[in-house]
């Protein structure tokens, strides 16, 4: 079979004979390619909608997978035991969903070596939240699919720090590797807040203000990081 270029980016971080749970696995693509590729004989796939996962069950069904492939029902990590696994991906949600299921179930990510986290949004929020909280970025990349770029990133516990802002919204590993779609993810951010900046320009107001002098924070932050990318 064959995935989308976000889907691939994801299951090429799974390492081979890794034990692993696939959260929110909607029509359970993922799983069934890590057995397909023998990358993985048991896989966890999750969701907490019964419509997805009675779409993902019947996929699995439908290529006899079913004694490698469990689906349970519930909420997050709340179906998972400890030591279940050593991998989780978390994929397709926002930033700040994927910290609150972090955060609601640490019994179960403190025996966990690796997540694999894809961000719809609030990545900036995941970071720190990562960072604040004892996990580490060891790897991070960019998939493009149409028009959108998706961010991934390969996350253990640790501890790194920060230096710059900056890094919270583009990720410091995307930079290291100068990864190959990084440069239109910037044009598209620094795109985006100069129509913001000039609509705020001549704003008076003193929310305005201070929208704008955070806003510029960050305009600056993307073109010095673009500069250093040339």
């Amino acid at each position: 079979m064959r995935l989308s270029p976000r889907l691939q980016a994801i299951a090429d971080y799974v390492p081979r004979g890794a034990l692993v749970a696939d959260i929110g696995t909607d029509h359970g693509y993922i799983p069934v390619y890590l057995v397909d590729k023998e990358i993985s004989n048991k896989i966890i796939a999750t969701d907490i909608n019964i419509g997805p996962l009675k779409n993902a069950s019947s996929y699995i069904d439908e290529k006899y997978y079913g004694e490698t492939i469990e689906t349970r029902l519930g909420n997050g990590l709340k179906c998972l035991y400890p030591n279940e696994v050593d991998t989780i991906i978390i994929a397709g949600m926002g930033g700040l969903l994927i910290a609150e299921i972090l955060e609601n179930s640490k019994d179960i990510t403190e025996t966990v070596k690796r997540f694999i986290l894809q961000p719809m949004s609030a990545s900036e929020d995941l970071r720190k939240y990562l960072y604040d909280n004892k996990y580490k970025i060891i790897d991070e990349k960019l998939a493009k699919e149409g028009s959108k770029i998706y961010e991934i990133m390969l996350v253990t516990h640790g501890e790194d720090k920060i230096d710059k802002d900056i890094f919270y919204e583009i990720g410091k590993k995307l930079i290291e590797n100068k990864d190959k779609h990084l440069k239109e993810f910037l044009d598209n951010k620094i795109r985006k807040t100069e129509k913001v900046l000039s609509t705020l320009k001549d704003n008076q107001a003193v929310e305005g203000k201070i929208r704008y002098e955070y806003l510029k924070t960050k305009y600056d932050g993307y073109k010095e990081v673009l500069n250093d990318l040339c």
